[in-house]
């Protein structure tokens, strides 16, 4: 099976180490990915708030670009890995399906620029393609170095799984979890795993954002989690880059290593931190030695 691989701007930008370990991931475990020719953003946030059937066209425009480099009879796998990118072309998808007015407006644009969608592109998070493709037998036979030393906080964040998503539970999913527990790592229980994390809130109302990081954070060290592992860039660059401002706002050290679940299962199968980009992490997890302690000690104080 053929995948196209739709980065979105995230991932060329702060979610590097997202695009890096993710491919790096695909490549060892044999999947065929191309990348999205000529891809434009999505629309996400700003376009959406400010025009919304822009913001469809522009989706509509990847998923036209996407079906251009299959065959034209087979369905394209579109991998989405960012938790926006996969909302919001997960959203116009349907839109243009379901609403004929908006659709045969976008279409009509989308024709005059000599491209057209027929409903062809099957659009997929990997985590999906990893455990229903790939498969949990294959992930755990490739398995070089046990992970049983980590405590992992698997957070999905609120974009994945609501309301588009169907490879997963909307309200408990489980799929990140179950991928690192066949790499040895115990996985919490955690309620707050889809939770927002405030989003564009840190940069607007810095206050409230940073709050509802304090909360993520302050509960999975509660809850016994020595990592915290995303699958969004958002969120990533959120929990990580404000722990500083929220140990001084809130008197409480933050010292939680945040990475991408690629990352945590690239170690295990013995994909070098260079490739896995872990050195763009501001507390990257002791990942490259069985036993030993995650660095900074995932600690929040009080």
């Amino acid at each position: 099976m053929n995948y196209v691989y739709y980065p979105g701007c995230s991932l060329k930008g702060i979610g590097r180490a997202y695009e890096e370990s993710l491919l790096s991931l695909f490549e060892h475990i044999g999947l065929n990915v191309s990348e999205l020719s000529d891809w434009n953003c999505c629309g996400a946030t700003a376009y959406m708030s400010i025009d919304e059937s822009k913001a469809f066209a522009l989706s509509a425009r990847n998923l036209a670009l996407a079906e251009m480099q299959g065959d034209g009879n087979e369905t394209i796998n579109l991998i989405a890995p960012c938790s926006g990118c996969y909302l919001v072309l997960s959203k116009a998808q349907r839109y243009l399906s379901e609403y004929r007015p908006l659709g045969d407006k976008i279409m009509d644009a989308m024709r005059s620029t000599g491209l057209n969608y027929t409903g062809k592109v099957r659009i997929r998070h990997p985590l999906d393609v990893l455990v229903n493709d790939v498969g949990l037998e294959k992930i755990s036979s490739l398995v070089k170095r046990s992970l049983g030393y980590l405590r992992v906080a698997c957070y999905y964040g609120c974009q994945i799984m609501r309301p588009y998503a169907t490879f997963d539970d909307q309200h408990e999913p489980n799929t990140m979890n179950r991928l690192l527990q066949v790499l040895g790592a115990e996985t919490i229980s955690w309620p707050l795993s889809t939770r927002c994390c405030g989003g564009s809130l840190t940069g607007t109302f810095d206050k409230v954002g940073l709050r509802l990081n304090y909360i993520l954070l302050k509960d999975a060290v509660r809850r016994g989690a020595n990592v915290i592992a995303t699958a969004c860039p958002l969120c990533q660059f959120n929990l990580e880059s404000y722990q500083t401002r929220i140990g001084r706002q809130y008197k409480d050290d933050v010292n939680m290593p945040i990475a991408y679940f690629t990352q945590i299962i690239g170690s295990a199968l013995g994909i070098s931190e260079r490739r896995l980009g872990m050195r763009r992490l501001f507390v990257p997890p002791a990942l490259s030695a069985a036993g030993d302690a995650v660095r900074g000690g995932g600690y929040v104080g009080k």
